[in-house]
């Protein structure tokens, strides 16, 4: 019997093959399980951006408290089950605004509730006086925003 004539695969074609079959595979495990696992840390650090924008506005503003408030809702930061951002910003839901973050993947919450208001020092004022944090709840793990009474914001932990 010749060589020639035999007919099949060698062990490293198949070895290849089993490689290829092996990164393919895990490509598309990591794509079929989605986002959720790192979703609220990702958006942790948005939501810090956004807080932090939307005290700037407010303190750019020089505007008294009781007419900014009655007059611009960019300078009150709105907490909703979706989104969180300046109260405009989450009404309109513009892409040509930076000032808000929304997501279907998490879970938005406040403590106090919001709105939180600040002043022309950047800090919380009204109920969030004391401070105010924000969770950020994913199927995965639940994420804190903290604001503390003089209006530093900072990531909180995640579990």
């Amino acid at each position: 019997m010749d060589a020639k004539l035999a007919r099949g695969f060698t062990l490293v074609e198949l070895i290849v093959v089993i490689l290829l079959l092996a990164i393919v595979s895990a490509y598309a495990a990591s794509r079929f399980s989605g986002r959720g696992d790192v979703a609220a840390a990702v958006l942790q650090h948005q939501v810090v951006s956004v807080v932090r924008q939307v005290q700037v506005n407010r303190m750019q503003s020089n505007i008294e408290v009781s007419a900014a408030l009655a007059s611009n809702q960019n300078f009150t930061l709105d907490v909703e089950t979706r989104c969180v951002g300046s109260e405009a910003a989450c009404s309109q839901r513009s892409d040509s605004r930076s000032d808000w973050v929304s997501s279907d993947l998490v879970h938005f919450s406040s403590t106090p509730s919001a709105p939180i208001r600040f002043d022309l020092l950047g800090n919380p004022i009204g109920s969030a006086a004391s401070g105010a944090s924000i969770s950020i709840t994913s199927s995965e793990e639940t994420c804190e925003v903290n604001i503390n009474a003089q209006g530093f914001v900072s990531l909180g932990g995640c579990s």
